[in-house]
């Protein structure tokens, strides 16, 4: 048994750590949880390219040339889908710079004819903000300054997650997987609480864990370069970059289908999806593929890579293929796997989907059961009192920033299809709108306070994620002159937006309620019990 002054001790703990990384971790977490479908985001905020039919893999060597001779510049570096859709419309595709976009992405295709067509593709940026937002939790720095914060808050994370075991270990059999129905919300809250906790401890070992490992993996590697490699890590990839076989001048590239049967016959279970062409800086041409394999985890959110020759279709390098890799390699692999749910198809990424809009829960209910609990405690002690200002400004940032980052993601979600033929940069004005609707949620919440603004903001929660699907059915009612509409998958989310709609509509009723018909000394109180002027 342990001691009660050690468990209050982490008590302590991990309550002051939940509160200082709480609020970066929620939205770290939901917009994780909406990154698991970052291919349906993708392709239901892209609008259509307007290229005809991608043709087939065996005529893309013949479209290659092509492009590559009426627009010489995307020789330093072109793609060729290997697998198409309304992700990846064009079969070849190469990025330029822009005066519209810095990194504007162009296909190719060919016309009934057999003329060259090139379009610029217009791949929205809100999937790549949404990630974002997830990677540097919700901070508006650049990327460098962010992913240390994040590893600190990070290392927090762990920290509450020790100190949140060693709590609920007295109380272990008794009470953790106990909901105790009733009047008394702050026990229901924090029974919830404490069971998602122990439910999902695994996913969230993972999840600290892995994180510190992105925030530091350049120091990683610095210091791997001084210990292990000889020369540095750097110079070490430096040659195994340039150890290219000799080209004799004028050597043909292989066919891009020769390239992909090549492949296929050395890695039977890589399903092929892209084929990378890149000159280095001394000219060499060098080649990526990048493919799915079922059953191994994938060093990226939805793919692994390889190294091949472009002249044979050879694998040069496989450190990161999957179910190739060298046994370190593979080690590193599995922290990007476990991190990303890459490695059980949908079925675990709808696992990963409910376990970080649980987790965000977590962060946002651990805030609410601190506040309560600390008025609980005064009120026995000292009776009926209004609240501090800590407290008060706790339950308005918990509130403003939580509720404003999903009212943020929604809103500048369900933009996409509106905005998508602006000549403006995309980029800026969807992140213009997600922080614009971020701080004005939390100015909101400090306006109206934590139970009045809570309920405020959980409406516009309702309403802003309705707009999805509503931005949808408009799409398919006005036709041609409206919003597109692509099926199947992006139907789900649709269906997923209109749940999620409804639900933040029952909890603005409950929360309307408790603002209503709860004690006056709590801060979610609509008329906060004031102080006596005596």
């Amino acid at each position: 048994m342990i001691r009660t002054d050690i468990v209050k001790m982490y008590k302590d703990i991990h309550t002051w750590v939940g509160i200082v990384s709480g609020l970066c971790l929620f939205i770290a977490f939901y917009a994780g949880a909406l990154t698991m479908f970052e291919g349906p985001i993708q392709r239901w905020a892209t609008a259509p390219s307007g290229l005809p039919d991608a043709v087939s893999l065996d005529r893309a060597e013949a479209l290659v040339d092509a492009a590559l001779a009426e627009h010489p510049e995307a020789a330093r570096g072109w793609r060729v889908h290997v697998k198409t859709g309304p992700e990846s419309p064009a079969r070849v595709s190469w990025d330029i710079g822009h005066p519209r976009h810095p990194d504007a992405t162009f296909g190719a295709a060919f016309d009934a004819e057999g003329h060259l067509v090139t379009a610029e593709l217009n791949a929205s940026p809100v999937a790549q903000l949404i990630d974002t937002l997830h990677q540097q939790v919700g901070l508006p720095l650049d990327h460098e300054i962010a992913m240390p914060i994040m590893g600190a808050i990070a290392l927090l994370y762990a920290i509450a997650l020790v100190s949140g075991v060693i709590i609920i270990i007295p109380s272990l059999l008794k009470d953790a997987f106990n909901l105790r129905l009733g009047k008394n919300l702050k026990r229901l809250w924090l029974d919830v609480h404490n069971a998602l906790g122990i439910f999902s401890l695994p996913f969230h070992i993972i999840m600290a864990l892995s994180a510190v490992i992105f925030a530091f993996h350049d120091q990683i590697y610095d210091i791997q370069g001084e210990t292990i490699y000889e020369g540095g890590i750097a110079a070490q990839w430096a040659q195994d970059v340039h150890e290219d076989p000799d080209v004799a001048p004028g050597t043909p590239l292989a066919a891009p289908s020769a390239v992909v049967a090549r492949l296929a016959e050395q890695a039977p279970d890589f399903h092929i999806l892209t084929l990378q062409y890149a000159r280095d800086r001394d000219g060499h041409l060098g080649g990526r593929v990048m493919g799915r394999s079922v059953g191994h985890g994938m060093r990226g959110p939805t793919y692994g890579i390889a190294e091949f020759d472009p002249y044979t279709g050879d694998f040069t390098h496989v450190d990161y293929l999957p179910g190739q890799q060298p046994r370190w390699e593979s080690i590193v692999t599995s922290f990007f796997a476990l991190h990303f749910g890459n490695f059980g198809g949908e079925p675990v990424r709808w696992g990963y989907f409910v376990f970080g809009l649980a987790g965000a829960f977590l962060f946002y209910s651990g805030n609410l059961i601190w506040i309560e609990a600390r008025r609980k405690r005064l009120t026995k002690r000292h009776g009926a009192r209004p609240q501090t200002r800590t407290t008060r400004v706790l339950g308005a940032l918990t509130v403003g920033v939580s509720l404003g980052s999903i009212a943020g993601m929604s809103l500048t979600l369900a933009a996409a299809k509106w905005i998508s033929a602006w000549p403006v940069d995309l980029e800026v004005v969807h992140t213009g709108l997600y922080y614009a609707v971020f701080v004005a949620a939390i100015l909101w919440a400090f306006r109206r306070g934590a139970g009045q603004g809570g309920a405020d903001l959980l409406w516009l929660c309702a309403a802003t994620t309705l707009l999805i699907p509503l931005s949808s059915l408009a799409g398919a009612l006005m036709g041609e002159a409206g919003p597109w509409n692509w099926g199947g998958p992006v139907l789900v989310l649709d269906a997923v937006a209109l749940a999620g709609a409804a639900g933040f509509a029952v909890l603005a009723r409950i929360t309307r309620k408790r603002a209503l018909t709860g004690p006056q000394d709590s801060v979610w109180a609509a008329q906060p019990l004031q102080a006596d002027p005596a």
